[in-house]
C-alpha cells in the first residue's frame, strides 16, 4: 500500500470514528436530558398535588401556598421549554422552592411539616432567622423572624439572591423579590442586611457581616457606595438602629428572575428604591 492510499485509509477511518463519537455523545446528552426532565417532572408533579390538597387559613399559610403556586407555574413553564440538562435543573429547582412554600404553609396552619425537601442551592450557607428582629428602613418598619405570624405573613426558603445569602423565615414583606427579578442588590439593601442579619446565630451573617458577604460571593458594591466599616461587623454599635438583639443600624453601602410567572410585577410598599 503506497502513501497516497494509506493517507486516504486514515482520514476516512478519521471521518468515520468523528461521525461515530459524535453520535454517541449525541446520545448521551439526549439521555442525560431525558433523566434530567423526568427527575424535574417528578418534583413538579408532587408539588401540584400538594398545592392543590391544602387551602389557607390565615395570612402566612395564604401567602405561602400563593408563592407555592407561583413556583408551581413557573417550573412548569420552564420545563416545557428546557433544552439542555441545566434548563430542566433550573425548572426542578423552582419546584422545589415551591415545596419549601408548601412546607412552611403546613407549619403556619399547625400541621405536619413532613419530610424536607431536597435542600435548595445556597440554602445551608444562608441558614435561618433565628431570633426576632424589627428595623425602620426608609420609613417602613420591617421584622423578620423564625415563626409565622400576622406580623411576617411572608416566607423565604433560603438561599442565594443576586449572589447574596437570604436566610430562610418569616418576614413582615418580601423585600428580597426586586434583586430576585432585577439579578442585583440596591445601594440603600446593604443597610437592611446590616440590620436584620448582622451577628444573628444560625445565619451567614452569623460571625459579622463580612463573613456572610464573602459566602454571598457579591461584595463588589459594598465599598464606596454606603460607608460600611467592616471593623464594626462583629457585633457592635451600627448606628443605633433596634433590632430586638443590639443596636444595629450600619449602612453598609439577589432562578435568576427571569420566569416568575409573571407575578412579581407589582410588588408595592416602595420596593422600587430597593
Amino acid at each position: 500500500m503506497d502513501m497516497l492510499t494509506l493517507l486516504v485509509v486514515l482520514i476516512v477511518a478519521g471521518i468515520g470514528f468523528w461521525i461515530w463519537n459524535s453520535s454517541q455523545t449525541a446520545k448521551r446528552n439526549a439521555a442525560a436530558l431525558d433523566d434530567a426532565k423526568a427527575d424535574a417532572r417528578r418534583v413538579i408533579e408532587r408539588l401540584g398535588g400538594q398545592t392543590m390538597l391544602l387551602t389557607g387559613v390565615d395570612e402566612p399559610s395564604r401567602q405561602a401556598l400563593a408563592d407555592a403556586a407561583e413556583r408551581l407555574t413557573a417550573a412548569s413553564s420552564q420545563i416545557d421549554q428546557a433544552n439542555t440538562v441545566a434548563q430542566a435543573k433550573l425548572a426542578k429547582e423552582s419546584a422545589l422552592e415551591g415545596l419549601y412554600y408548601v412546607r412552611a404553609a403546613r407549619v403556619a396552619m399547625g400541621m405536619d411539616p413532613g419530610p424536607d425537601p431536597e435542600p435548595l442551592a445556597g440554602q445551608r450557607v444562608a441558614g435561618a432567622v433565628t431570633e426576632d428582629r424589627t428595623v425602620e428602613y426608609e420609613g417602613r418598619r420591617i421584622e423578620a423572624s423564625p415563626t409565622p405570624s400576622n406580623r411576617t405573613p411572608n416566607y423565604y426558603p433560603g438561599g442565594r439572591v443576586a449572589g447574596r445569602p437570604v436566610p430562610a423565615g418569616w418576614y413582615s414583606e418580601p423585600w428580597w423579590r426586586t434583586a430576585l427579578v432585577a439579578g442585583a442588590w440596591g445601594v440603600g439593601s446593604m443597610m437592611l442586611f446590616g440590620a436584620l442579619f448582622a451577628g444573628m446565630p444560625g445565619t451567614g451573617y452569623q460571625d459579622g457581616l463580612e463573613q456572610g458577604l464573602a459566602e454571598g460571593g457579591d461584595g463588589g458594591d459594598l465599598g464606596g457606595d454606603g460607608g460600611y466599616d467592616g471593623g464594626d461587623a462583629g457585633g457592635g454599635d451600627y448606628g443605633g438602629w433596634d433590632s430586638g438583639g443590639g443596636d444595629v443600624g450600619g449602612d453598609w453601602g439577589g432562578f435568576g428572575g427571569g420566569d416568575f410567572g409573571g407575578g412579581f410585577g407589582d410588588f408595592g410598599g416602595g420596593f422600587g428604591d430597593f
